[in-house]
């Protein structure tokens, strides 16, 4: 199999369970609603307005626009990886973070259109009334609770976020990338820096 095909194999793989789990959840659970898998596992349902682990820094319309803009940026960078025969490990982690954006735009996008809320009972799918929200302002999906370590009142130290696939899809490439692959992506932003300083001469 060429890497072409592996990289958008594998980003449609992590969509997919990113997206089935997601719909899975929004259409069995009620906002705040959980089960314990394990005494450190939870599933638990939240939704929420901004990036990776429930951080709300910015406008929702920006960050959506923004992640369009990002998940473009990066295809054309796996693009430019691939022509230039970069190692495959590393055009897999830039894949992974890729569909870890994509993932999370798909909530924006459409969630707001294609689902009921949540608050107090179970969406349903396609309403005849219409959606929560409008395009781009879909809230993302998270469920993924991991409370290892709490203290004597019963709230949690370690780790506190719930999150989702695309998150952890985000997250495992930047730790590989840091612990593999700086070479790699040292050498992709020094060549971007000398043409960027070319073009300006």
């Amino acid at each position: 199999m060429s890497i072409t095909k592996k990289s958008i194999s594998l980003i449609f793989l992590i969509l997919f369970v990113d997206q089935a789990i997601k719909i899975y959840i929004k259409l069995h659970f009620a906002l705040g609603e959980h089960i314990n898998v394990f005494s450190w596992f939870q599933i638990y349902f939240i939704e929420n307005n901004g990036m990776a682990f429930g951080m709300e820094l910015i406008g929702k319309l920006f960050l959506t626009i923004f992640r369009i803009i990002a998940v473009g940026a990066l295809g054309w960078y796996i693009h430019l990886l691939i022509k230039k025969q970069v190692r495959t490990g590393y055009i897999l982690t830039i894949s992974l973070v890729l569909a870890g954006a994509a993932g999370n735009i798909i909530d924006s996008l459409f969630y707001g259109l294609l689902f009921t809320d949540s608050y107090g009972h179970i969406a349903s799918f396609l309403p005849e009334s219409g959606g929560y929200a409008s395009l781009f302002y879909g809230k993302v999906v998270d469920m993924l609770y991991f409370p290892i370590i709490q203290n004597s009142a019963g709230e949690t130290i370690f780790f506190s976020p719930v999150f989702n696939i695309a998150d952890s899809a985000i997250s495992v490439a930047v730790i590989i990338i840091l612990l593999f692959y700086r070479k790699e992506l040292n050498e992709s932003l020094e060549t971007k820096k000398d043409k960027n300083v070319a073009q300006a001469e």
